[in-house]
């Protein structure tokens, strides 16, 4: 079982949770909206949830592209590019783009919101 958390009051994450809550068809991942003031079980302070991605994976709490990664490896379709992300490499690569993307984010958050 792989937990997330994600921000619910973000457009661009509510369409993101709602394709992978669509492809988790086996129901192997948990996704908590740290939107609302109820963060009992959130594993660190909200505001660090909600600047970054984050996912726990046996017991282990992950950030950015590794939080990614753990979220696909719960998803048939998307597990080789989960797996794909344990070489070293590859996962420093994806983690440069992540942080890339957080650059943009803002925008993009404001165009959907539209």
């Amino acid at each position: 079982m792989v937990t997330v958390w994600f921000d619910g009051g973000c457009p661009l994450c509510r369409r993101e949770i709602a394709l992978m809550r669509r492809l988790d068809r086996r129901g192997r991942i948990e996704f908590v909206d740290v939107s609302g003031g109820d963060t009992t079980d959130c594993p660190i302070d909200r505001s660090a949830l909600l600047a970054r991605f984050h996912a726990r994976e046996g017991g282990r709490l992950l950030s950015g592209a590794a939080a990614f990664a753990a979220m696909w490896r719960a998803i048939p379709l998307l597990r080789p590019l989960g797996e794909a992300a344990r070489f070293p490499p590859l996962l420093a690569l994806l983690e440069r783009a992540y942080i890339a993307f957080l650059k943009v984010r803002p925008a993009l958050q404001r165009r959907l919101a539209r």
